[in-house]
């Protein structure tokens, strides 16, 4: 989402670096570069001159022109500016009595019914007993999507069809979440195409009814502006807690995400990365701030592999290659769990300088790639993918045809991975000193 004002940055700080000292118009130059890139993404203009104007203070002040890297240290001083403007982490509410209650609040076409499952999931997967409740009676589809993924996720949905009232569907669902010891019930709302006096004055309604401890209003990133207009008028009339921006993983500038918060003073709490009911993401200020300015988010790739790969498997599998012993089996399961973690061009962001490297690393291709490789190894039999070295000729032909690819690129893969098997016994020989001698360029 935040490729164009990531690129920008990156341009304004480079200039940057180049200078040895920064005299107060270079500063200038600078900010109004980044100035222009934030409009540029769409951040909203108040926001933008206050970010600028904190920035300015602080770069044409002692701690950049005494310090040892100037450079360096302006770009510590936006990246702090910038989480003053994204604001702290604010995890979800869930104190007092059970059941819990979560409001969902949002525009048609906002997502509000896909968040409603993801949150469901979340909530569930943190030791909570969660249950949905289609209070959505003016998109009939809301109802009967709501149920489809509730069944999917083995989550409960209480449904009284479109026929009674959102507030007396609370209401009923409220008794049976108690009868029934839920520990979290998640209100799934209904919206408009704009916003209007009915769907406000049902909304407080169902917030006297239910009084959530949360309620979040749903917004979708790539409505720019229109977010920020959008959270303002919610929470003026119903008081929201939090927002969770959907739509992150499109090709939104990201100003939404910056401006909301800093104009509404409403924490952000979840991003929705995906269509996938795991694909909601703790917002967390800091790493967003980071991978806006480049610098990658180590800390979301790693809980994003510790969340997706099979521990167990991942030992054996480490273990196999210490020992020589890892086949294109093993291949193929581990490349099964890279997918899982999402598209290659978001992992690409959260690598440190591998953000940057966007242009050179077509992320199309690294999928067309994986796709190809999994092609291939499916095409084999058992003992093929045990055992490598027995494919001849022959089998590579008809493995390049059942994987739809070339004699060649079977040859390639096959390449591929005798050398990584090569590098597998350098670091098992010699009782673990072949690692060492590789680090040493001692092959």
């Amino acid at each position: 989402m935040f490729d164009n004002l990531t690129g920008k940055l990156q341009e304004v700080f480079k200039k940057l670096s180049k200078r040895g000292k920064l005299s107060e118009a270079d500063v200038d130059e600078a900010l109004r570069e980044v100035r222009l890139a934030l409009l540029e993404a769409d951040v909203h203009f108040k926001v933008v001159k206050e970010f600028i104007a904190r920035v300015r203070v602080r770069a044409v002040g002692a701690e950049v022109s005494e310090a040892l890297n100037p450079a360096q240290q302006v770009i510590k001083i936006v990246h702090e500016e910038l989480l003053t403007t994204l604001g702290t982490a604010a995890p979800l509410d869930l104190s007092g009595s059970t059941p819990h209650v979560v409001m969902l609040v949002g525009l048609q076409g906002s997502g509000k019914t896909t968040t409603a499952a993801k949150l469901a999931v979340r909530l569930r997967s943190s030791g909570n007993r969660p249950m949905l409740v289609a209070a959505d009676t003016y998109r009939p589809a809301a109802v009967t999507q709501l149920e489809t993924l509730g069944k999917q996720l083995t989550v409960p949905v209480y449904s009284e069809g479109v026929k009674a009232t959102p507030p007396a569907i609370v209401t009923n669902a409220l008794k049976q979440a108690k009868a029934e010891s839920y520990s979290a019930v998640v209100l799934d709302t209904a919206g408009r195409l704009a916003i209007d006096e009915q769907m406000m004055a049902e909304l407080e309604a169902i917030k006297q009814i239910a009084q959530p401890r949360e309620i979040l209003l749903v917004v979708d990133a790539m409505t720019g502006q229109d977010a920020v207009r959008t959270a303002e008028e919610f929470h003026r009339r119903v008081g929201i807690t939090g927002l969770i921006l959907t739509k992150v993983d499109g090709d939104a500038r990201g100003g939404a995400a910056i401006s909301v918060r800093a104009v509404t003073g409403v924490p952000i709490k979840f991003m929705g990365v995906g269509e996938k009911t795991d694909a909601l993401e703790v917002f967390h200020p800091d790493r967003l701030a980071t991978r806006i300015l480049g610098m990658g988010d180590m800390l979301t790739l790693i809980e994003k592999a510790q969340e997706t790969f099979d521990q167990e498997e991942a030992a054996k599998a480490a273990q196999k290659m210490m020992e020589a012993r890892f086949d294109m089996e093993d291949f193929l399961q581990q490349l099964k769990q890279v997918k899982k973690m999402g598209p290659i061009s978001g992992l690409l962001d959260m690598i440190p300088g591998l953000g940057n490297m966007k242009q050179q690393i077509d992320a199309n291709e690294a999928e067309k790639s994986l796709k190809q490789i999994e092609a291939i190894i499916h095409s084999m039999t058992t003992t093929e993918r045990q055992r490598p070295d027995i494919i001849g000729g022959g089998r590579k032909r008809r493995i390049a045809r059942g994987s739809g690819t070339t004699v060649q690129e079977v040859n390639q893969l096959l390449r591929q991975f005798r050398e990584m098997q090569k590098m597998m016994k350098m670091m098992q020989g010699n009782k673990g000193r072949g690692l060492a001698n590789m680090l040493k360029g001692k092959f």
